[in-house]
């Protein structure tokens, strides 16, 4: 999703690993920033031309964790049905 300029992608992980997905992305030079929706929800955003970094560091995270990844439209795509 492309909101504002940044891309973001939402994620949910066990509550117990919100403060290490949000330690993980942090450190990783400032390629996104986290926001706690509520438990383990998370919106993660992103500018675009750090989205493929991004989008690495999320599915290694998914391994680590369990984190379930919300399939994402890029703009230009055809929505899905």
């Amino acid at each position: 999703m492309l909101i504002g300029g940044l891309v973001t992608r939402r994620v949910r992980v066990p509550a117990r690993e919100v403060v290490f997905v949000k330690g993980v992305i942090e450190a990783s030079e400032g390629v996104a920033v986290v926001f706690a929706d509520r438990g383990g929800d998370l919106t993660i955003a992103t500018l675009p031309n750090q989205k493929d970094e991004l989008d690495r560091i999320l599915h290694d995270l998914a391994i680590e964790t369990g984190a379930l990844l919300e399939q994402v439209e890029e703009v230009g795509e055809t929505p899905r049905g």
